[in-house]
């Protein structure tokens, strides 16, 4: 028999659904298992065990009374140290709001939380959602870095403390720590999920995500998260798709493969293993086609970081003026770098950003999705750093929804991901061809803590 913090969202919400579990249960297994890992993964940075014990007896009496509210209802989770929690320090990974304690909720976790799931506390991030690392270890290798920003929630779920956590993404700080740690890692388009009450990094990139075990975990996560809210102005006003209907039975996708840029900047082995997973998808079933988007990706990065840190260093300007000794050194350049953009720098970024979407939505006209490397190469052995952030800022930059999937384990034993992204609003289409993908490939990575 599995441990109950063995199972992913979607396995443990069939077990409350059907009695075979109860939240208190699961929610003992998980606390058990932070308390047996954390000490040398260091994913939390602030645990909130006896209200997760409160909550979960809470969703317990409301499960026996009427069943299940929502797939959420007393499944644990862990909230990215950005999400504001009302009563419950959130401090962003900085020195100077070690002690802030919100008095609202977030929008994201005022929706969980209506849905029934179980806070067990606030994940570690990098300072401010930027550069500087977080004290999370990788589980697969703790002197490779587990990736960024959202650092402890990757190191969370990979480790089966939670099966679910919420990140966030500007550049690449969900698909790059779910590809470094070995689960799933999506973001939506950008405006699907309100992030009310989410710290700023940069406003125009900002998206909430979820790392989780499975893309049934994500379809069944985005079937409550999404929709709009008046309240954020970035948040769209559009139809909210059946995410879980739409992974029931999909069919063999089409699928446009970028080599390129991305195959260029890959190491060997990288390059190596995205082919072997695209011939297998082939061999499933797939139509694969090599597609050229007419992008030049590494200077769609440089437009990227421009609008980025302009907005970053626009964000913390008061603040920096008086704390500047403060910030880390990464995030404090980030800062710096931002004030010394022009505003022609940031309408020749944001013009090349424009071009970037027209292309890549007239690439989507003949396939499903669009697939690559989720990162060039495994985890560095490298503490200082978060790992490559390129490869996943295409799509936060156009603000299209992409996932990344495990595809098994680099020769030195550490994970690596492939990378899937589709238009606007076709989140349903994108979920679809990524659960048919990872069923075909059957990859589930354990690492070994």
């Amino acid at each position: 028999m599995a441990q109950p913090y063995e199972l992913s969202l979607t396995q443990a919400a069939e077990a409350i659904r059907s009695k075979k579990l109860s939240p208190v249960e699961l929610t003992e297994s998980c606390l058990a298992r932070i308390e047996e890992l954390d000490p040398k993964l260091v994913a939390w940075a602030t645990r909130t065990p006896e209200l997760a014990l409160e909550s979960a007896r809470q969703a317990e009496r409301e499960i026996v009374a009427s069943g299940p509210k929502s797939p959420l209802h007393g499944i644990p989770y862990g909230a990215k140290d950005i999400f504001d929690t009302a009563g419950i320090r959130t401090a962003a990974g900085s020195k100077i709001w070690a002690d802030r304690v919100p008095e609202q909720d977030s929008a994201p976790v005022a929706i969980v939380k209506r849905a029934g799931a179980v806070l067990m506390g606030k994940a570690h991030t990098t300072e401010f959602a930027a550069g500087d690392p977080a004290p999370s270890k990788n589980p697969w290798n703790v002197e490779h870095t587990a990736g960024g920003s959202s650092t402890g929630s990757g190191v969370a779920v990979a480790s089966r403390m939670v099966p679910w956590a919420f990140g966030s993404q500007t550049v690449g700080s969900v698909l790059r720590p779910a590809a470094y740690n070995g689960v799933v890692g999506f973001k939506p388009t950008f405006g699907r999920i309100s992030r009310l009450g989410v710290i700023p990094h940069a406003q125009s990139f900002d998206h909430v995500g979820v790392l989780a075990r499975s893309v049934a975990d994500t379809a069944a996560l985005l079937s409550v998260l999404a929709g709009y809210d008046p309240a954020d102005p970035d948040c769209v006003l559009a139809p909210v798709d059946d995410y879980l209907s739409a992974i029931r039975d999909p069919k063999a996708p089409r699928i446009g493969l970028i080599r390129g840029w991305f195959f260029e900047e890959s190491d060997a082995e990288t390059r190596l293993m995205t082919e072997e997973v695209t011939q297998k998808l082939a061999r499933a079933g797939a139509t694969v086609e090599e597609v050229d988007l007419g992008i030049d990706f590494g200077y769609g990065y440089e437009c990227h970081r421009t609008m980025q840190q302009t907005e970053i260093g626009h964000f913390h300007a008061p603040m920096f003026k008086d704390h500047e000794d403060q910030y880390g050194p990464k995030v404090a350049d980030y800062i710096r770098k931002g004030f010394e953009y022009k505003a022609t720098d940031y309408v020749t970024a944001m013009n090349y950003r424009r071009e970037m979407q027209e292309r890549s939505r007239a690439s989507l006209a003949n396939v499903d999705v669009l697939l690559m490397p989720t990162v060039s190469g495994p985890a560095p052995r490298d503490l200082t750093q978060t790992g490559d952030t390129r490869f996943q800022s295409p799509w936060s930059f156009t603000g299209f929804p992409s996932i990344t999937i495990p595809i098994g384990l680099a020769g030195n034993g550490l994970p690596l991901g492939a990378q899937f992204a589709c238009g606007p609003f076709h989140e349903a289409r994108l979920l679809a061809a990524a659960h048919w993908a990872e069923q075909t490939l059957g990859v589930e990575l354990t690492p070994p803590v």
